[in-house]
């Protein structure tokens, strides 16, 4: 049905500027970035600079066999126990400080995730151990298993049959466990009772400190930005609890996976792999299983930007037997009913649409008929289109978030040194009227988000930095050597943070 007449206030409808950076970046003495003091010390970075929002990548639980990309969900719903910080353990009593006295010297400015996870580990098991002795658990334990139940006993016995089946993909898994037999899940369930309930621990402490995270952004006015990936994947705990909502064979194998077309990314196209959904399935049961998810990311961020949503509107189907994304269709889904089913669950709709790449005219019309802020990437302003260019600073509207780049993207300084074309770069130098030093770039494309009509900024921590090509964060249609980028406790200097404040005072965004 056609909306008319609609008027609705923009889900970030005040001058605001935030940062980019994931939690896996942040320093820590544990290998890995976490939710713990050292996050607390970002916030209060952000809070002094005037920023207004901390934007994070997705929070679900990462794979080796995935190369720890944190947008092949496991679990839609699970965090990532790794990004639990041991310090947050001890002060909950968990851990003892004892525990902590023999830490392996980790990398400091890249996450050596295998050697992580051995490390933490060996501390979950004191910890689940010191846990499962207490004779009175924690009354939030019992609340937040109960709040609970609809996904996670299914992903607590998906790990443990993971474990049992030395990490077998549930697909391969002995039919009665394939396919959810009752009798054999039960059997399972008494077999393997202690890792069911350390996973249930896990996910419990995870979501008690992600809270009192919250609780600090709360305190300081900084709002939390998360990341929906549109898809999960084929061995998660949704698709082997879910199958109906997913196109799959009578085997529980894909008829049909996703990706998109050729892009600016890969000649190729991107075959990402996942099981595309049964919308028709879907629409049927109300959209159950998207509502709870929806509703589970609005309780942990403030907004949620929700990544290719070009797929909600027609989604790029692949056959599983393909192997390059050349050769799919476009296939149509119900994304106006989808979306009412959303507004009349929650008021505002606090998504962000992901809209790069190939955009048709209907996605374009999706977005604005529901208000939804669109992307615009500085990166891709000075391409082809010439003043017509959507991403160029004056072709920018209010109800739109601003990116220098993204996590997908080159930092900018290692786009002008490495991949800008020379027409690309006398289009910057026009545009802003210099030639400014390769090492001040940045700089000009801060200033240019921070100048933009649009509501919102949002800088990845590299380009507030200035740093080259070495400190990207992802490159898409490759797999090794991303995810890796960390900050350095060093970079977060006073001079940073003034800079930053005086910018945010002059262009109106002052949180």
């Amino acid at each position: 049905m056609r909306r008319k007449n609609r008027s609705r206030q923009p889900s970030l409808a005040r001058r605001g500027s935030g940062i980019l950076l994931h939690i896996s970046s942040l320093p820590s003495r544990f290998g890995i970035g976490d939710i713990g003091p050292e996050a607390r010390r970002f916030v209060d970075f952000l809070a002094e600079s005037g920023m207004s929002y901390w934007q994070i990548l997705p929070l679900t639980p990462v794979h080796q066999r995935h190369e720890y990309s944190p947008y092949n969900c496991k679990s839609a719903f699970a965090g990532n126990k790794y990004l639990i910080s041991p310090d947050c353990m001890v002060d909950s009593g968990y851990l003892r400080k004892r525990d902590l006295c023999n830490v392996p010297k980790f990398p400091k400015n890249r996450v050596d995730y295998l050697r992580v996870f051995r490390f933490k580990d060996h501390l979950f098991d004191m910890a689940y151990e010191r846990f499962s002795r207490m004779k009175e658990k924690p009354g939030g334990y019992y609340r937040f298993c109960r709040r609970n139940a609809f996904w996670l006993p299914d992903f607590a016995l998906y790990v443990a049959l993971k474990r049992h089946t030395a990490d077998a993909a549930w697909y391969e898994w002995p039919d009665p466990l394939k396919r959810r037999d009752e009798r054999a899940l039960r059997i399972l369930e008494r077999q393997h009772r202690s890792d069911i309930d350390r996973e249930k621990f896990m996910q419990f402490v995870f979501y008690e400190h992600w809270q009192d995270l919250r609780k600090y952004c709360v305190e300081k006015k900084i709002q939390l930005i998360g990341d929906m990936p549109i898809y999960v994947d084929l061995d998660s705990a949704d698709v082997w609890s879910n199958p109906s909502c997913f196109k799959l064979d009578g085997d529980l194998r894909p008829q049909f996976v996703s990706g998109v077309p050729p892009d600016y990314y890969s000649d190729n196209g991107q075959l990402w792999g996942n099981p595309v959904y049964d919308w028709a399935i879907l629409k049927k049961s109300g959209y159950r299983w998207w509502v709870k998810r929806v509703a589970f990311d609005f309780n942990m961020y403030d907004y949620v930007r929700l990544d290719h949503f070009r797929g909600l509107v027609a989604y790029w189907q692949v056959s599983s037997r393909a192997k390059t994304a050349k050769r799919g269709q476009w296939v149509r889904a119900p994304v106006r009913d989808f979306l009412n089913k959303l507004e009349q669950r929650f008021a505002g709709l606090p998504l962000i649409a992901e809209d790069l790449g190939t955009i048709t005219p209907e996605v374009c019309e999706v977005i604005r008929a529901f208000g939804l802020p669109g992307m615009k990437v500085l990166l891709f302003a000075f391409g082809e289109g010439g003043a017509t260019n959507p991403y160029l600073l004056h072709n920018h509207i209010k109800n739109c978030v601003v990116y220098t780049g993204t996590h997908d993207n080159n930092t900018v300084r290692g786009w002008f040194e490495g991949e800008a074309t020379e027409t690309e770069k006398k289009r910057f130098f026009t545009y802003v009227g210099k030639k400014p030093h390769p090492r001040r770039v940045h700089e000009e494309f801060m200033r240019l988000a921070m100048m933009s009509v649009a509501n919102t900024v949002i800088i990845p921590m590299q380009d507030v930095l200035g740093l080259d090509e070495s400190a990207r964060m992802n490159r898409p249609a490759t797999v090794n050597g991303n995810w890796q980028w960390r900050l350095l406790p060093s970079h977060l200097k006073t001079s940073i943070t003034r800079s930053l404040r005086a910018m945010n005072i002059f262009y109106g965004r002052l949180r």
